[in-house]
């Protein structure tokens, strides 16, 4: 069955897996008020190990000589992807509307662009330059909510964006050290590491959680969303997002991460009621003219 989805155009994997990307926002959004955040982020990783394990456990095993050597990337690697990113974002979605924080992760590629030269010293041309502060004024625009000379006070971050924030900055520095992968490391194996990694890491504050007094409920609606971010969210965008990779290309498979704003937006006004407004109008066309100028125009 799997196969056979997977032998679908890439064109349709790839929007299968923007939507299960941006529903994974709507959906931390949804359920902010029945199930804790770091209980969905754990969760959401375990049973994805569970379901992978059959398959990882033999891969990880011949992959361990590569692991034990390269060991402290590996574990930052997993710790600002697995164990951060996901959990910070439902932290901030606790707060946060959903569509604010889409429109936030959106800036992303910029922040790379920028990260990439702070760690690497890659080359940043002023069209590049000029995009990044476009795209990052942009996130000034939805932070502040059209307000931007708010910045000049003490109050205009609140905390559910401050995590959003700090969850997009995780994932731009896993994005930029991701060169440092071992090559020899396939990318299921990688994949599944990571996971374990996560799992292992968020363990702890897991447990703390759930004794402050938010434990994890077994109801219809966690049991639902854990399955959505673990099997949707993660394995199969994993498995889709690959096998697209695969046949188009990085550059052109690249591009459709644009339509995660698109969907998540749409999905968060259907289905939450949230209201979109002109500063997150005016956020979107900022950051995506930004992240043209600095990925497209200013590679030329």
């Amino acid at each position: 069955m799997l196969q056979r989805v997977l032998n679908i155009s890439p064109y349709a994997l790839l929007v299968f897996t923007t939507l299960f990307w941006a529903g994974n926002f709507v959906m931390g959004r949804a359920v902010h008020l029945d199930v804790p955040p770091i209980g969905l982020s754990f969760w959401r990783w375990m049973t994805a190990l569970l379901f992978i394990s059959p398959f990882a456990l033999p891969q990880l095993k011949q992959s361990w000589p590569v692991i034990r050597q390269h060991w402290f990337i590996l574990l930052v690697l997993s710790v600002f992807s697995v164990a951060c990113f996901n959990t910070m974002v439902y932290l901030g979605l606790q707060s946060a509307p959903a569509s604010s924080s889409i429109l936030l992760q959106s800036a992303c590629p910029v922040i790379i662009l920028f990260l990439s030269w702070l760690f690497f010293r890659e080359k940043v041309s002023l069209v590049q330059a000029l995009g990044m502060l476009i795209s990052l004024s942009g996130v000034v625009v939805v932070v502040t909510e059209g307000q931007p000379a708010n910045v000049l006070g003490l109050d205009f971050l609140n905390e559910g964006t401050a995590w959003i924030l700090l969850a997009v900055l995780c994932w731009a520095i896993y994005s930029a050290l991701l060169r440092l992968k071992p090559k020899e490391l396939g990318g299921f194996a990688f994949f599944s590491l990571t996971v374990l990694v996560g799992v292992i890491v968020l363990l702890p504050f897991y447990i703390n959680e759930t004794l402050s007094g938010r434990p994890m409920p077994i109801t219809t609606t966690s049991v639902m969303s854990v399955l959505y971010v673990s099997i949707f969210a993660s394995i199969l965008a994993y498995l889709f997002w690959n096998k697209a990779v695969a046949e188009l290309g990085a550059n052109r498979s690249g591009q459709f991460i644009h339509l995660i704003p698109v969907f998540g937006i749409t999905l968060a006004v259907v289905f939450l009621g949230e209201t979109l407004k002109l500063f997150h109008l005016a956020g979107f066309v900022m950051i995506l003219g930004g992240i043209w100028l600095a990925t497209v125009l200013g590679r030329r």
